[in-house]
């Protein structure tokens, strides 16, 4: 069965197939032990019948059998009974002229009766031969009596012994079968109520499931209940997003209109391209807007591009994109990496931007007196710390829930303020965290964390 079964089909099958197994073995059981039996009662039968005849024999003189005793050869169990005697000469006594022959080795000659299976005239017969010491007119030795009896009533007996053995099954098989598809049907009820409640609900409503369900699906309805509250969160988020965007996105829009609008109406040439220099600048900010923007709602998602690779590498190429813009302000950008190779699973991409947010943001928001911007990668207790700490202006600790919002800025900047939150979603997204505080030289020091592996080797060592 495949995972498309229906769940009825698959615990009926899973009830049904073990009592169906132990049904034909004791079905077979049964007719086994029933042939057994039936055939110990006929072979009882002929004994009881060989020893009426020999006890009538020694009292006739071998004669002629009592009338009890015709009664035993003609309605005995398994139909008619024919004998045969002859006396310890090998003469013939009395009976049939001629008893089947023995097609089997002879028994033990102790033995005092043996049964064996014969053909009679064409027929398949069972034979008894008994062995007893009389006397029958004055002659005394071992007599032979030998009894046998067609096996097609005793046959046919056997046969519907185990016809009405396997009927009785059946009918009980099926009778299970009707009570199990039935009780199944019922035990599954509680989950097509709760489909048909999922279904009655509209497509806006996320609420929890809170129906009471047995505790077999109470997990399921848990797990139901956490996708709600996850895509609830993600429509919230979207909302949200849209909402930032659309009430940050409409002021330099209409900057960008107005200036377009001065640029035609420029009186000269010379005017015109003044305001185009400003027109210019004021796209290429919407431009940054609009990309700070995507890579936060990037940020809020689940990282679904992990690989493993190593901290250090990035870090490095991180800062080198960052030198010239840091050089032209007249910043240091200094960079220190450990001795260690730093292993982390990640989001490359997402962890380059978050990073180079951080460098941004630092450039941005320094202040006049910026000079330099450490950034620094160590690993310890199977965590990565990256630095990036200045000696610029810093935030004030009550500043601190500000700068980490949307849009959050502790004053005046031509900054987005969406640096720091999309360090934090990423940072939150790979398991990690973000901390602010004062640094050495008084600015401010950004340290994102995340879960990593070290590797004790040379190899950068050899590199550099």
């Amino acid at each position: 069965m495949n995972a498309s079964t229906s769940l009825r089909l698959r615990l009926t099958a899973i009830i049904l197939g073990p009592l169906l197994v132990i049904a034909l073995a004791l079905g077979f059981w049964q007719v086994h032990d029933a042939r057994e039996k039936a055939a110990d009662i006929f072979d009882r039968s002929l004994l009881t019948v060989a020893l009426a005849v020999t006890a009538d024999v020694a009292r006739s003189n071998g004669n002629a059998v009592s009338m009890e005793t015709r009664d035993l050869l003609s309605d005995t169990s398994g139909g008619p009974v024919f004998y045969h005697v002859f006396a310890p000469n090998g003469y013939y006594v009395t009976g049939y002229a001629t008893p089947p022959a023995r097609q089997t080795p002879e028994g033990r000659s102790e033995d005092p009766y043996s049964y064996y299976n014969s053909t009679y005239h064409g027929e398949a017969v069972r034979a008894l031969r008994l062995r007893d010491v009389t006397t029958v007119d004055g002659i005394t030795g071992v007599f032979t009596v030998t009894v046998w009896q067609h096996t097609e009533v005793r046959d046919a007996l056997m046969h519907d012994l185990a016809r009405r053995a396997f009927t009785v099954m059946a009918i009980l098989i099926g009778t299970v079968a009707f009570v199990v598809w039935f009780g199944v049907r019922i035990g599954l009820r509680p989950l097509t109520d709760l489909e048909d409640a999922i279904s009655r609900r509209s497509s806006d409503d996320l609420s929890p499931i809170r129906r009471p369900v047995p505790p077999e699906i109470r997990g399921l309805v848990l797990r139901l209940n956490t996708l709600f509250g996850q895509v609830q969160g993600t429509m919230a988020r979207q909302a949200e997003f849209i909402s930032n965007a659309a009430h940050q996105l409409r002021n330099p829009i209409a900057g960008v209109l107005a200036m377009a609008e001065a640029v035609r109406s420029a009186p000269s040439a010379q005017d015109a391209r003044a305001r185009a220099g400003e027109l210019m600048a004021s796209a290429l900010h919407i431009r940054d807007l609009a990309n700070k923007l995507l890579t936060l709602e990037r940020a809020t998602v689940v990282a679904g591009h992990s690989e493993t690779f190593e901290l250090g590498e990035l870090v490095e190429d991180v800062a080198d994109r960052f030198r010239a813009a840091a050089r032209a302000r007249g910043v240091a950008l200094v960079l220190t990496l450990p001795e260690e190779e730093v292993i982390t699973l990640a989001d490359r991409v997402m962890l380059s931007e978050a990073l180079a947010n951080l460098l941004d943001n630092a450039l941005l928001h320094g202040g006049p007196d910026l000079k330099r911007i450490a950034l620094g990668l160590a690993a310890s207790d199977g965590q990565a710390r990256i630095d990036v700490a200045d000696d610029g202006r810093g935030v004030a600790p009550e500043d601190v829930a500000t700068v980490l919002s949307r849009f959050g800025q502790a004053g005046p900047s031509q900054g987005s303020g969406l640096g720091l939150s999309i360090a934090e979603a990423v940072a939150l997204n790979h398991g990690g965290s973000i901390d602010l505080d004062r640094s050495a030289e008084g600015g401010l020091r950004v340290t994102l964390t995340l879960p990593a592996d070290t590797l004790h080797t040379s190899a950068r060592q050899a590199a550099e």
